[in-house]
């Protein structure tokens, strides 16, 4: 496996790998990760490190990844809350009293694609094998939020969304807000028919030309990652402080999960950020 990267660090700790990003590293506030497929004890498709109870994988062995995942990235696995994704826009807003929701209790929210926090002693974790994760962190105000952007997702102005959310309810100056947008399928490998870039085309406050292309006879690439940084602009955040993670889950697919890769014969990987 080679894994190149100019602004992404694979960690291993215990057999485990994991990848983390140095804008957010620096700071003393916060914990984050984002998992690999490498160190866990799932089998066949799964193999190994998957996170995700939905695909299909042994309940137990999801579990097991879980705790071992976060003994080795410094999580505690009691405090996990997890999103329940469906490629929506919702934001929740989460503290000590939501912590083991998706992961040892029951999802209690059908819909939440995005997870803010104040509080310590809350993990939030959101899924991925393509998507977009988005990770926030506001120093100033000692606030965290993990968003999962899908193309629907991105369309929503999730990112936008999440912000505004940690605005109105936590007192957040965008202009203070850190973000990295992370590793998902890029502009190299993302293609889409005609009714999906139409959808993109529609955002023509963001200057579409920047993140699509026309390949011809109805395909399209389009570019996430770029889409996602220019909306994180609309909402004040400061370009200095977005950082774009280069990495290509479809093209890194012995590294990441990847749904096109695998051709959906996958497990899932999450993001994870805490305050400390």
């Amino acid at each position: 496996m080679i894994f190149k990267s100019k602004n992404t660090d694979l960690n291993f700790v215990d057999g485990v790998g994991f990848l983390t990003f140095p804008s957010l590293s620096q700071l003393d506030f916060v914990r984050h990760a984002f998992s690999t497929r490498i160190g866990g004890i799932s089998t066949d498709e799964f193999k190994s490190m998957n996170l995700n109870f939905k695909r299909g994988d042994v309940p137990e062995n999801v579990t097991e990844n879980y705790q071992i995942f976060c003994n080795a990235a410094g999580f505690d696995y009691n405090t996990l809350v997890s999103s329940s994704q469906d490629h929506h826009t919702n934001v929740r807003c989460v503290t000590k009293a939501d912590c083991g929701i998706g992961i040892y209790r029951e999802h209690d929210m059908p819909s939440v694609d995005a997870l803010v926090t104040n509080e310590p002693g809350v993990t939030l974790v959101t899924h991925y094998a393509d998507c977009t994760p988005l990770f926030f962190a506001d120093p100033e105000k000692k606030v965290i939020a993990l968003a999962h952007a899908g193309w629907r997702g991105t369309v929503g102005k999730i990112g936008e969304e999440t912000v505004e959310v940690m605005t109105k309810n936590y007192g957040c100056d965008p202009s203070d807000i850190i973000c990295v947008v992370g590793p998902a399928i890029s502009f190299c490998c993302y293609e889409v028919d005609t009714p999906v870039y139409e959808e993109f085309a529609s955002l023509t406050e963001l200057k579409p030309a920047y993140f699509t292309k026309n390949l011809g006879h109805g395909k399209y690439m389009i570019d996430l990652k770029e889409t996602n940084r220019r909306m994180l602009l609309e909402a004040g955040l400061l370009s200095i402080n977005i950082s774009i993670s280069d990495v290509c889950t479809k093209c890194n697919s012995g590294l990441l999960y990847s749904h096109r890769a695998s051709n959906g014969k996958r497990g899932g990987l999450v993001a994870m950020m805490s305050i400390i």
